[in-house]
């Protein structure tokens, strides 16, 4: 028998990743994409300060309400919502650009703007990231030094509410050990690539005995 390649072409995999405040959902995404070279990271615009960390353009888009708001007429958001007093967004144009060009994108959303989103994506793969318990919750918010005590309580009262949704989500994982959530969200990825409905197949040269060619 001839030899035959099979090759495979589809459209880009959306891939969400949320969890409470100090869940760790953005430090699986950064592992995630330094461990992933089929990723990129989808930067969202924010009101929110600049953290002393964070760069602006790589972090977030740090933009102020105005800037938002004109955005928000210019209908520029795939998505965005109001989360702790501050506005998040995600630009609608870089979005669609990657996905059409078949490259995955990870964006990490707080759960308003998750759920958001698969309202308008249905298709997009949507994980949950659930931390240990609301106790190691509240001793990585304060270990971040940011917060003032009022402020990490409100936060701690909002993930209690964020919690509840898990289960609407596609994949819950449990983010007690970093390394551990890692491998297991990147088994899901490698999964959700190698759904058929996401593919489209092109065979090459003989096809083998006892293989559907459709």
């Amino acid at each position: 028998m001839a030899g035959w390649t099979l090759s495979t072409s589809r459209t880009g995999l959306l891939i969400v990743l949320s969890a409470p405040s100090g869940g760790g959902k953005s430090s699986v995404a950064k592992a995630l994409l330094g461990a992933d070279t089929k990723l990129e990271y989808s930067i969202s615009v924010t009101t929110r300060p600049k953290r002393p960390d964070e760069v602006d353009g790589r972090h977030y888009h740090f933009v102020t309400p105005d800037e938002f708001h004109h955005f928000v007429r210019e209908g520029a958001f795939y998505e965005f919502a109001e989360v702790h007093d501050h506005l998040y967004g995600t630009r609608r144009d870089a979005i669609e650009q990657t996905l059409a060009a078949g490259r995955d994108v990870l964006m990490d959303l707080d759960v308003q703007g998750g759920l958001n989103l698969k309202r308008q994506t249905p298709d997009a793969v949507l994980i949950f990231l659930l931390p240990p318990s609301l106790d190691v919750l509240r001793h990585r918010l304060e270990k971040r030094g940011t917060d003032t005590p009022e402020v990490i309580a409100r936060r701690l009262a909002k993930a209690e509410q964020e919690i509840r949704h898990w289960c609407e989500y596609d994949y819950a994982v449990m983010n007690d050990d970093l390394d551990l959530a890692v491998a297991r969200v990147r088994g899901i990825v490698e999964a959700e690539r190698h759904r058929p409905p996401r593919m489209e197949v092109h065979w090459g040269g003989d096809v083998p005995a006892g293989v559907d060619h459709r």
